[in-house]
């Protein structure tokens, strides 16, 4: 027996699928909640069977967290011409993301889900921290390049800095945003972006100054 050279041994993955789904996961997040929220939901929501999601995530937890990464994956880091710039912007970009109802709720979502979950936390640290840090990576290079900051020699060091920076940044702008509910603007970015490349001092008058 021939086959032909178009014979296929699967049905290939639609990305147009896989969007609605993932839209239709944050928008039942809104609507119910964690808890109601069941995979049967999203299908029905998605226009799919039910038997298309379990093909493509194993439960509620990874089909959240993905639905959640692909948003944090729009984030972009343009070349602002400065160190403090491109931070600036990238800040305010990320608060913009976590104004949005359906980021805010999944996030928050996942995140208190998983306190108890080990294997969600290990789903969100590659779907999102892991992917995110891209960003840091970006834009210490590009200010390596300008002559704004060091070249770092040694790799572990480097990946540690990269996590530090990454921790400050994400931590600093979900805890104003959505723990504290304080506004991420403007004068807020930019001593924010002070604090973080001039240390303590940034700022401050020296002794007997004044």
């Amino acid at each position: 027996m021939s086959f032909s050279k178009h014979t296929r041994t699967g049905r290939p993955r639609s990305a147009e699928a896989d969007t609605a789904i993932l839209e239709a996961t944050r928008a039942a997040l809104v609507e119910l909640g964690w808890s109601r929220l069941t995979m049967g939901d999203v299908a029905t929501r998605a226009g799919v069977a039910k038997t298309t999601l379990y093909r493509r995530w194993a439960n509620k937890n990874e089909l959240v967290v993905d639905a959640v990464a692909v948003l944090f994956d729009e984030l972009e880091l343009p070349d602002r011409g400065s160190l403090t710039a491109d931070i600036e912007g990238v800040v305010l970009q990320f608060a913009a993301l976590l104004a949005q109802p359906e980021t805010k709720t999944a996030l928050m979502a996942v995140v208190a889900e998983s306190t108890t979950d080990e294997g969600l936390r290990g789903r969100i640290r590659s779907a999102i921290v892991e992917r995110q840090k891209r960003l840091v990576t970006i834009g210490r290079e590009r200010a390596q390049a300008r002559g704004e900051l060091p070249y770092e020699n040694d790799p572990e060091a480097s990946d540690r800095q990269t996590d530090l920076i990454f921790d400050v940044v994400a931590g600093a702008v979900v805890h104003r945003a959505l723990i504290s509910g304080e506004p991420v603007d403007g004068d807020w970015a930019r001593d924010f972006t002070l604090l973080l490349c001039m240390g303590l001092n940034a700022g401050a008058s020296p002794p007997g100054a004044g």
